[in-house]
């Protein structure tokens, strides 16, 4: 008896100290009153006189004016909220439930901006209520559409969070003015100048959590030159515009990125510039054009982890290298479903307009990038069946019959990529013609624009690459759902090469299974040939040097080697 006393006058002490604490916490004494800091101002208190220290400052918007009726424009009251809780040292401004209209507002440090679950900021219909934030420089090309406007924006902030359960809606419809349609968009503004969710600048330490964002008129956060970053369990559904990227980072480091979920038109999250230590883990991306976008800049140590991209096109890890170095990149436990692409690395070494605004940097190179543990299903075209996105985007000729490319131009190379344990169902369809391709253009495109020459598309349905030292691939199984007439792999002037454990799918009427030209120091060991070719591989050129061949069951191609264009039989080693 004493014992079970003992534990239940226990349990009546714990229940009375939480109730306590919940009557004491300004958190519900402050969103429920009327009154609060604004009442106590006007009475001659201070906010440190009236919200104990020990529980935070709160500051509820309506204290300071809004409305909340979706009608009223209510950034005024925002605003004065935010720089009376920046001013007293910092706190949180209260977003109660309403729905409040709002135009270009400034967040400052020490200030957590808290969206109640049923609370709206909606992005006001006219461009009247919108500014430039001048502090805010242009990067890049302005031929771009690079531009300064936000609804919320920050500069030179620290400690700074967006967070709750409520909603932020850009009507970002209002502001398109796409081409065919000549006349000036509802809000009176478009182009460049269209606002951004959220466009943040030199700030430190920002979080932004929890909170769902809908229908930006252009990128939806834009984060430039920012370090300490944290996106969790974020919702974005940003497809009413041209440009609708979902994450836009320029040159931001050691970025987090997790548990959100993006249903995006544009870059679900480009990273330009020098963008350094960012992890990307637990996420789920739809988009039309690229989920991951590079370009420009130092760019280094970048971990994807664990997510999920489904029917994304203009391919869904996308490396535009120009003037840059890249390197330490980690691709792994993805899933892929519906995409073109799916991978696509183009190093020019050249200016390109898309760099971010990134200085340039000493050394340009791309190296040491790893795709692991892979599941994609590839498609032959974009399926432009997107009933939320509008306007609809037509497919690019390049966008059909794509593999994994890795391209490089003269006087460039990308060096030591590996694929391990990476299992791709293409859509097949290549033609006699576009196998026989083998003069690729030396140009420095988009993924799509590479392969957009005449006939459209690669000249391997599994991986082409070009100018790569060190290539690794390790238990990677190529496979298509239609009869395919070109290799699964082509590589030209490709050296120091391991293939071992590869399963690849051939065709009767096709040259071979893999096409290799001009490479050298290459170990291809314990292949498997899924279905009947006339070669397994069919080597071209004379400059070919140590190939071997070791082990493996290509019992259903007529013959492991066939050679062309004046290679010799004494660049190959067949191992039984």
């Amino acid at each position: 008896m004493h014992y079970e006393e003992s534990r239940a006058l226990t349990r009546r002490q714990w229940l009375g100290a939480v109730s306590t604490a919940v009557a004491l916490s300004p958190a519900y004494s402050l969103a429920a009153e009327r009154g609060g800091p604004a009442k106590e101002r006007l009475a001659g208190k201070s906010p440190a006189e009236t919200s104990p220290d020990k529980w935070g400052r709160f500051y509820n918007i309506r204290d300071f004016g809004a409305k909340g009726d979706g009608k009223t424009l209510d950034t005024a009251a925002l605003q004065a909220a935010i720089d009376a809780c920046t001013r007293d040292g910092g706190g949180t401004v209260l977003v109660p439930p309403g729905t409040f209209v709002i135009g270009t507002t400034e967040l400052k440090s020490n200030v957590t901006l808290h969206l109640a679950a049923s609370a709206t900021l909606l992005g006001s219909g006219d461009g009247k209520d919108y500014h430039a934030v001048d502090a805010i420089p242009l990067s890049g090309d302005s031929t771009l559409g690079d531009g300064n406007w936000a609804l919320l924006f920050a500069v030179d902030a620290t400690n700074l969070t967006i967070e709750g359960s409520g909603t932020i809606d850009g009507q970002g419809h209002l502001f398109n003015n796409r081409p065919p349609n000549p006349n000036p968009p509802p809000a009176g503004i478009s182009g460049a100048q269209r606002p951004y969710h959220l466009l943040c600048y030199r700030c430190h330490n920002l979080v932004v959590r929890d909170v769902e964002l809908l229908r930006s008129a252009y990128h939806s956060i834009r984060v430039i030159q920012s370090e300490r970053v944290r996106m969790e369990g974020i919702y974005i559904h940003n497809r009413v515009n041209g440009n609708n990227d979902g994450f836009h980072f320029i040159s931001a480091k050691h970025v987090a990125i997790s548990n959100c979920v993006l249903l995006v038109q544009d870059d679900a999250c480009a990273l330009f510039g020098s963008c350094q230590f960012v992890t990307v883990t637990n996420c789920v991306f739809s988009t039309r054009w690229s989920v991951f976008r590079f370009g420009g800049g130092a760019v280094k140590n970048i971990a994807v982890s664990n997510c999920i991209i489904s029917e994304t096109y203009g391919c869904p890890i996308k490396i535009g290298a120009g003037q840059m170095s890249l390197e330490n990149l980690s691709f792994s436990n993805l899933i892929l479903e519906n995409v073109t692409g799916p991978i696509g690395i183009h190093f020019s070494g050249q200016n390109r307009r898309d760099n971010g605004g990134a200085e340039p940097v000493p050394q340009v190179f791309v190296r040491n990038l790893s795709f692991s543990h892979i599941r994609a299903r590839v498609v032959a075209e974009p399926i432009m069946s997107y009933a939320d996105m509008l306007p609809a985007i037509h497919p690019f000729p390049g966008e059909q019959h794509s593999c994994i490319t890795l391209n490089a131009l003269e006087g460039c190379w990308i060096e030591d990529v590996t694929f391990d344990d990476v299992q791709v169902v293409y859509a097949g369809g290549g033609t006699a013609e576009l196998a026989a391709k083998r003069n690729i253009p030396q140009i420095s495109r988009e993924y799509f624009g590479v392969w957009s020459e005449e006939p459209v598309g690669p000249p391997a349905y599994g991986l082409y690459a070009r100018r790569v030292k060190g290539l690794t691939l390790h238990n990677v199984r190529f496979t298509v759902s239609a009869p395919d007439l070109r290799p699964a792999i082509v590589l030209d002037d490709v050296h120091d090469v391991a293939l071992h454990a590869l399963s690849v799918q051939g065709n009767p009427e096709a040259e071979s299974v893999l096409r290799f030209k001009n490479v050298s120091d290459v170990l291809v060991s314990a292949p498997r040939v899924l279905t009947p070719s006339p070669a397994f591989l069919r080597l071209e050129g004379t400059n070919n040097v140590n190939v071997i061949l070791d082990g493996g069951d290509l019992t259903k191609a007529a013959r492991a080697v066939a050679f062309a264009d004046g290679a010799s039989t004494a660049a190959v080693k067949v191992r039984k």
